[in-house]
């Protein structure tokens, strides 16, 4: 990858994180909290990444904007036919995983 030129690079990182949406999207039985608790961020997490990168650039995205646009939906008709309410142990294992995190910060 250094060896890219930066405009090579910005397109393969680009078509690289539209395969990670298109596989997000293609397992949507994989929970927000599943991707938390296993790699500590989510879909809402992708989307606010893209709003801070498009101000880094000085264009105006919105956050529910860029949720739709991660999500392929509307975030509310997403979350009404494939998120299912957090079991008592995906929220122990979230708690367990930000202490862990508190603990070795």
């Amino acid at each position: 990858m250094q060896d890219l030129d930066d405009a090579t690079r910005t397109e393969v990182e680009a078509a690289a994180f539209r395969r990670l949406l298109k596989h997000l999207d293609d397992n949507k039985d994989v929970q927000n909290i599943d991707l938390m608790i296993l790699a500590d961020f989510c879909r809402n997490c992708l989307s606010k990444w893209l709003v801070t990168a498009a101000s880094e650039q000085g264009a105006d995205v919105d956050y529910e904007a860029a949720r739709e646009y991660v999500y392929g939906m509307p975030y509310s008709e997403w979350k009404a036919h494939y998120q299912a309410p957090a079991t008592p142990e995906q929220l122990a294992a979230l708690e367990a995983r930000n202490q862990n995190k508190k603990d070795n910060a």
